[in-house]
């Protein structure tokens, strides 16, 4: 058989030919209520179809495929790379031995990303207002729309001012019941690991409990996901597009927004996206009929606590507009996006370096035990009675950030403190893996060390040294919900667990929406009374 020999142009001229059919055939069908788009509308969406998406996109995959046939090194190190072997961050450390506080990556001939990791840098982006989301955030935007975690200019700003009363203690206060109990039902859940000694993985029963309470925080719904005999539609939907969403940062091809969405895996996207907007919206009639009923018979805030979706239904601005229903979907979406999985790995990387660590791990459990003072469960005013404790959480969270690196394209010219500069357009990264272990900022920075964020050692860093959150205006909004819901969690266990480290282990970490171990996280248990 004798293979027709093809140019790259002609392939893809070809590959885009056979996409304009499919383009154009999903186009002429019908949505869920039988209705089309008019022929002025079709017209339109093939016209920018086929302006937006031929050329461009040939021509840089021609020019990139051509670029790493002419130089196998650099192919050899993108094929490595697409091997996921757990490798890439620490990679990232040993580039930045040779430079002090940047580094270019050139991601095929056309685009360079500056790869920061010095506090003085990090300090010159994140405290800027003169920059955009970068283009891969809106993987996410069909999910979450125009939430916090993607909008830009005067409507992040309003939402964010309506948003903060929504974080503010007296709402947290009574959240912190709710992360008990989902706490102590994951943990009844591990009695048999630790009766038999099988080891056990953390993320998955880590990421159903922390989507249970943000379930019981949003919606303040009653039962547990966790207890469920199979996952229900809404959370199996939920959980689907995770998982899209993390397989599109990882395919290259999946980036361009046409072939994502006329593939199987975008099909699912969409069917899983109106399964959750669907769910969203029910909630919120209903809520808001609750609302009205409560309003009108004066008992409005007085048998129950607000949760997020109530905050969200009575936000008001200086001109008493509150926001719409999309607004509030999009709010909502944005809540289970960025508080489930984010919260889920810090979780499981603590409970992982206290199994590591014994000996921080008892100074924890004594403190813990002292502040429960012979309760069953964590209340609110325990929270700031266990200090060695958050400065475990936070050595956790140094080495192992749940956002390990954070995206930006700048608006304006940007000058760093040392006088260099970057022009308007420029893509910037910051490594906050690589801030955290910047040797030039942490003495021997991977060495677990809790006793660095004792206050006289903090007030000697950088305040930008240490950003499990972020910084600046955008900083992440939960974080108070988040460390909330670290303590009480990581107190729990060790009320009535002893962490044992999994002998020979090691994660292999990747960076997909949240910091992930490509192995597992896995630690054994023992229940406490038999171990003391």
């Amino acid at each position: 058989m004798v293979m027709e020999r093809r140019t790259v142009d002609e392939w893809m001229d070809g590959l885009d030919g056979w996409m304009n059919e499919r383009r154009l055939s999903i186009i002429l069908l019908q949505d869920e209520d039988q209705m089309g788009l008019t022929e002025e509308e079709i017209r339109a969406g093939v016209d920018t179809f086929m302006f937006e998406g031929h050329d461009t996109t040939a021509s840089g995959i021609s020019f990139i495929l051509y670029s790493l046939a002419c130089n196998p090194e650099h192919q050899k190190l993108c094929r490595e790379e697409f091997k996921k072997d757990g490798k890439y961050l620490w990679r990232l450390l040993e580039w930045q031995r040779n430079f002090s506080g940047a580094i270019p990556l050139w991601y095929g001939p056309l685009a360079c990303v500056l790869v920061v990791y010095h506090p003085d840098y990090v300090k010159a982006i994140l405290t800027t207002s003169e920059f955009k989301k970068e283009f891969v955030y809106s993987f996410i935007q069909p999910w979450s729309a125009e939430g916090l975690l993607v909008s830009n200019g005067q409507r992040w700003f309003r939402h964010r001012r309506l948003l903060n009363p929504g974080f503010h203690y007296d709402v947290l206060k009574p959240y912190v019941k709710l992360m008990s109990n989902s706490a102590m039902t994951m943990l009844d859940k591990w009695e048999s690991y630790a009766r038999s000694g099988e080891r056990l993985e953390l993320s998955e029963h880590v990421s159903l409990m922390s989507l249970d309470s943000i379930l019981k925080c949003a919606f303040s719904d009653k039962d547990s996901c966790q207890t469920q005999s199979g996952l229900n539609t809404y959370i199996k939907a939920v959980y689907e597009l995770l998982s899209l969403v993390n397989l599109r940062f990882r395919t290259l091809l999946y980036y361009n927004n046409v072939i994502f969405y006329l593939s199987p895996h975008g099909f699912r996207f969409r069917k899983a996206f109106r399964i959750t907007r669907k769910h969203t919206e029910e909630v919120i009639r209903k809520r808001k009929e609750i609302l009205r009923q409560e309003k009108e018979q004066g008992k409005e805030q007085t048998k129950r606590h607000l949760d997020f979706l109530d905050i969200l239904l009575l936000a008001r601005d200086e001109t008493q507009q509150g926001l719409s229903d999309e607004d509030i979907c999009a709010e909502v979406d944005t809540f289970m996006v960025a508080g489930h999985d984010t919260t889920a790995s810090s979780i499981s990387f603590i409970l992982y370096n206290l199994a590591n660590h014994p000996e921080h791990q008892k100074l924890c459990r004594e403190e813990v035990m002292q502040a429960l003072d012979g309760k069953d469960t964590f209340e609110w005013d325990d929270l700031n009675k266990i200090p060695y404790t958050t400065m475990c959480i936070k050595e956790s969270l140094r080495l192992y950030p749940t956002v390990p690196l954070i995206l930006r394209s700048l608006t304006k010219t940007l000058t760093f403190p040392d006088g260099r500069s970057l022009p308007a357009g420029t893509r910037v990264s910051i490594s906050i893996f690589g801030l955290h272990r910047n040797p030039t900022v942490w003495e021997n920075p991977s060495v677990f060390d809790p006793l660095r964020f004792l206050p006289e050692n903090v007030s000697k860093r950088s305040p930008h040294a240490f950003i499990p959150f972020s910084a600046g205006p955008r900083n992440c909004i939960g974080q108070n919900f988040a460390m909330n819901e670290m303590k009480v969690v990581v107190a729990q266990t060790l009320r009535r667990y002893q962490l044992i480290k999994e002998p020979d282990f090691e994660p292999l970490l990747i960076t997909r929406l949240v910091l992930c171990s490509l192995n597992g996280i896995y630690i054994r248990l023992k229940p406490l009374n038999a171990a003391s």
